[in-house]
């Protein structure tokens, strides 16, 4: 629903960031925000973001997400292959989705959603949110350079959207009155003693990190987890102390009175349209 003379699209958006396993602190969130009586009108995730934000905007309770991963490892999600383009082929990932998620496209979400992700030819950040190539955009989002194979729609190939966009709140921020974002990437310390994996990682984070700050400003209520950094990228191990730190975190960033004003607004703007179409409908 329109709001303020179509000034803006959505009431309030949700924006979620990459982070490799770190992402199921954006479960706690999300399950801190449901327990304020939030529910987000549009939702943008990268990467991580874009798989918890997926399932999510399909009608999963964060608990049911954690629980679609529990017991899974790693090589669950991957198909090893010959290291031309990347080491691992999303094959496991993919299927995952196609099996689990209720919506195969992007119109049949309950909650609108974008999923960002990065054109590789031409090196620049795309979004995602119309058509039948639901799955793809999210495997696509989630899939990192040299690690896993690029995800190809429509003949183009696409890697993760953390390389230009790991913190997607610009892409929804001049459609929302009020956008709430959880930033799960945290910059991660110098290992003790390197490998090509944890190179890898901290590349990684050292370029996603650099391009959150400007996307950081932009948020009414900005949720960041630290403690999440000691995680590895792809820890299935840990999924319940991660999705509780970010349940912790997310507590007490909502409990500050700054937040406390917008969840206000937000559930007073929430309870207004749900007369309004009680009443439409009553009259129709």
């Amino acid at each position: 629903m329109a709001v303020f003379r179509n000034k803006y699209d959505y009431y309030l958006g949700y924006a979620l960031s990459g982070g490799g396993a770190k992402g199921f602190a954006h479960l706690g969130a999300l399950n801190v925000l449901e327990q304020y009586g939030l529910k987000p009108d549009i939702i943008a995730g990268t990467s991580a973001g874009a798989l918890a934000g997926v399932l999510y905007a399909d009608g999963f309770h964060p608990l049911e997400i954690s629980d679609l991963f529990k017991g899974r490892e790693f090589r669950e999600f991957i198909e090893f292959t010959l290291p031309k383009t990347g080491f691992f082929k999303s094959t496991g990932l993919y299927k995952f989705l196609k099996s689990n998620l209720r919506a195969k496209t992007f119109e049949q979400l309950q909650i609108p959603f974008v999923a960002v992700a990065t054109d590789w030819n031409n090196a620049r950040s795309v979004v995602f949110s119309q058509g039948d190539n639901l799955v793809e955009s999210v495997v696509a989002s989630c899939s990192v350079p040299i690690v896993f194979h690029p995800q190809y729609i429509d003949g183009a190939a696409y890697v993760d959207g953390g390389l230009f966009k790991n913190f997607p709140v610009s892409v929804i921020r001049k459609q929302c009155k009020f956008v709430i974002g959880v930033n799960v990437s945290l910059m991660i310390p110098p290992a003790e003693k390197n490998n090509i994996r944890k190179m890898a990682e901290r590349t990684f984070n050292l370029m996603s990190n650099a391009n959150t700050l400007i996307d950081k400003k932009l948020c009414d209520i900005l949720i960041e987890t630290p403690g999440v950094e000691k995680y590895t990228m792809f820890d299935l191990n840990n999924i319940d102390t991660i999705s509780e730190l970010g349940y912790t975190c997310a507590a007490h960033t909502m409990g500050e009175e700054a937040s406390l004003k917008i969840v206000r607004r937000c559930l007073r703007y929430k309870e207004f349209s749900e007369k309004i179409i009680h009443y439409i409908k009553r009259n129709n």
